[in-house]
């Protein structure tokens, strides 16, 4: 974009167009993970024991979780870098820098939390305590 804003004639179709493209890149991607979760909800409900249907759903609050955790960094700055005229540089940084560093950064992290031995290990790191028990 910075390139095309340098051009003499009118630039607005291209604006256009990459806003279109951005968003719907965007929208198909949450539409097809939208409808993979209403089948993998429907076959998840069917399941005869409770408890399985509990873990399955929890892996799959996990799996929304890192997802939203990826595209929301991801619309800021698409919209910020189309929309946010106004905007101060050093925001538009920053919010680059959490589309590249924060879902990398937290995805082992949610997934880390799912397992009970991680999850115990860092409690007892953060309680200061020495061996797992």
């Amino acid at each position: 974009m910075a390139v095309v804003k340098l051009a003499c004639a009118d630039i607005l179709i291209n604006i256009v167009y990459g806003l279109v493209v951005a968003l719907l890149v965007v929208g198909v991607d949450l539409l097809f993970i939208t409808l993979s979760y209403c089948m993998i909800a429907r076959a998840v409900l069917a399941l005869p024991s409770k408890d399985a249907r509990y873990k399955a759903f929890s892996t799959c609050a996990a799996h929304v979780g890192v997802i939203l955790v990826s595209y929301t960094p991801a619309l800021f700055s698409i919209l910020m870098h189309r929309f946010g005229h106004n905007v101060a540089p050093h925001v538009h940084i920053l919010l680059a820098n959490f589309y590249l560093l924060f879902p990398p950064m937290l995805n082992p992290i949610v997934y880390g939390v799912k397992t009970r031995e991680i999850r115990v290990g860092v409690i007892h790191m953060l309680q200061g305590k020495k061996g797992i028990s």
